[in-house]
């Protein structure tokens, strides 16, 4: 039969003719060699029967692959049925999950999966991912517990809140990041956020997340998922950071906020560029301050002030800087925009300022008298160029009580420049000031001058006092007499005193007939010389006094002998001899004197004779 129905296939060509035999035989071979014989001209359902009643699982490589290239698979199914039950291969288990999924046959799936099977489970639940079978891969995926791949299946349909838990239990960042971009793609965003907030704590898929968010104009989202995810533990600079950024483009107005709770946890440099980029000045010098780059937070300031000068803030900033070129330029714009708060800046940068520039720069500016609160502040520093403003404004403002004190406590000035300035003053107290600083440059005959044209004749008395130069006390007097001042004359005879010549006085007295008003001069200088007379008689008489006493007291010497080491015959104790020899007679005929021979005494050695005194 296995011969005839060989003839029927290959030599007569006539498959129905060898259906009719094989079912008249009804033989297994006969029916095998029928089934190849039909799936090779692709009769693949013939081809399957015709096997099955052979039970015949040897083609089963064949019949999968011509049942898969014709998509025969309700046909595969019923094939690979009787194939498991004769032999229970890996392949063979596969192939059948497979065409279970193509027939959508999920109960049997189920059903096939859930008892023992040889099946390659997850190459099959790939092969129907591959083929958008999600229901297939679905169950295949959960039944080997994949969860990255189960994620993603249930992404694809649509079933987003599995799609979390499954990720959850995957744990792996690029599910997460794909069934987050999922979630975003279907504006599932309180999902997109749970899988986000997994995502951010990595720095380097952040950027990636952010770019999708952006791409697609979810701004508002992105910034919430970054809101929450700040609290987290494993939260990072860079989510802080690009917070900050996104907030300046997007929503500028909680930019500051967020700096101010969180700015050292920002990449400053980062965020820096951003806000200028976004030109948010009071967020850039914000962030410059916090950076300590003092000088260029003060020059954004000074660029931009309508948004970013804030007075007191300013002042902290502009004391730190390193370069002091710039407090001239926050002098200038002050001086443009803040006039009136000038003074308080000044005093603040006082400590490190270099005042005579200043003061030459406001000179130049022509404002001097907008700083002059400053000028007096920083004058106790004794500075020539702020003592020379100050005066110089205190003499527009004709004070001259204030220009007097400055003069008398601050000396460090250009004293006969101010001087020569003031005795042309049409004030006369300001040119009574100019002679109090010749007087006080030992410039007398000016001083004196300038005095006698303003008729300041107790100052001319005063300085010509202070001259101790007679010279200059007289040419007074004889001002006082041309012009017939004779009270003045009096009264500077008195305060000259000790310059004037009594016989001088006396003289132009006489002169000009005012006996009466030198009398009370004359009178004293008679006195004085009285009682210097006085004094000299009595220190004289004292001197001839003592000097008697000294001339008649005796001069008394000691009575008693000096005592020698070695002493003559005669003293008590002496051994009798002199130098060595028997002593001299004291009497007779062979004795000597020191006076002479014979003369009949011996005076001991180291004697002395008394003293009575001498008379006069």
């Amino acid at each position: 039969n296995s011969s005839a129905v060989q003839v029927l296939i290959e030599n007569v060509e006539n498959l129905d003719r060898a259906y009719e035999f094989a079912e008249r035989c009804n033989e297994a071979d006969v029916w095998s060699q029928l089934g190849k014989a039909q799936l090779q001209q692709n009769m693949v359902k013939e081809a399957i029967d015709s096997y099955i009643k052979a039970n015949d699982p040897r083609a089963y490589l064949d019949v999968v692959a011509t049942a898969t290239k014709t998509e025969s698979w309700e046909d595969l199914v019923r094939y690979l049925q009787m194939a498991r039950k004769k032999a229970r291969d890996t392949y063979v288990e596969s192939e059948l999950l497979f065409a279970y999924a193509k027939t959508s046959r999920f109960a049997d799936l189920e059903e096939f999966i859930s008892s023992p099977n040889h099946a390659d489970v997850g190459k099959i639940g790939d092969r129907c991912f591959d083929a958008e079978m999600y229901e297939a891969a679905k169950l295949l995926y959960n039944n080997i517990s994949n969860f990255a791949k189960l994620a993603i299946t249930l992404v694809h349909l649509k079933e987003y809140q599995g799609a979390v838990d499954s990720a959850r239990k995957a744990n792996s960042t690029r599910t997460w990041k794909e069934v987050c971009f999922a979630c975003v793609d279907n504006q599932e965003f309180r999902l997109a956020q749970m899988c986000g907030l997994h995502i951010v704590v990595h720095a380097d898929e952040l950027e990636d997340l952010i770019t999708y968010y952006q791409d697609r104009g979810y701004f508002d989202e992105l910034m919430s998922l970054l809101e929450a995810s700040l609290g987290l533990e494993r939260a990072h600079m860079g989510m802080f950071s690009e917070l900050a950024i996104l907030y300046s483009k997007y929503k500028p107005d909680k930019l500051k906020e967020h700096l101010e709770l969180f700015w050292s946890r920002v990449n400053i440099p980062k965020v820096l560029r951003a806000a200028e980029q976004a030109h948010l000045w009071a967020e850039l010098v914000f962030l410059y301050d916090k950076y300590e780059e003092y000088d260029n937070a003060a020059l954004a300031m000074m660029a931009h002030p309508t948004e970013a000068w804030r007075e007191s803030h300013f002042k902290d900033i502009i004391t730190k800087v390193a370069n002091i070129e710039l407090y001239y330029k926050a002098i200038q714009f002050y001086l443009d925009f803040k006039p009136m708060l000038l003074n308080d800046l000044l005093l603040v940068l006082a400590p490190r300022l270099d005042h005579t520039r200043t003061v030459t720069f406001f000179t130049k500016a022509n404002h001097l008298q907008l700083v002059k609160p400053y000028l007096r502040s920083v004058q106790n520093l004794n500075n020539k160029a702020v003592n020379e403003a100050l005066n110089g404004l205190l003499i527009d403002e004709e004070d001259y009580n204030a220009l007097k004190t400055s003069i008398d406590a601050f000396d460090n000035f250009d004293n006969i420049g101010l001087a020569q300035r003031l005795e042309k003053h049409e004030l006369i107290e300001f040119r009574r000031i100019a002679a109090y600083l010749y007087k006080g440059n030992n410039r007398w005959s000016q001083s004196v001058a300038l005095c006698k044209k303003d008729n300041l004749f107790k100052d001319a008395m005063e300085y010509a006092a202070e001259s101790k130069n007679a010279e200059v006390a007289e040419d007074l007097l004889a001002y006082f007499l041309e012009h017939r001042a004779y009270d003045c004359f009096a009264a500077c005879l008195f305060q000259c005193y000790d310059l004037l010549h009594p016989d001088v006085i006396l003289e132009l007295a006489w002169r000009h007939n005012i006996m009466d008003f030198a009398m009370p001069y004359l009178i004293q200088v008679m006195r004085e010389y009285v009682s210097k007379v006085d004094r000299l008689e009595e220190a004289e008489n004292l001197r001839i006094s003592e000097k008697k006493e000294t001339e008649y007291k005796p001069v008394v010497m000691e009575s008693q002998p000096q005592l020698m080491l070695t002493g003559p015959a005669g003293f008590p104790g002496a051994t009798g001899t002199y130098n060595g020899s028997a002593a001299p007679p004291t009497t007779g005929a062979g004795a000597t004197g020191p006076g002479g021979a014979g003369a009949g005494t011996y005076t001991i050695p180291g004697q002395m004779p008394s003293y009575q005194g001498y008379s006069m």
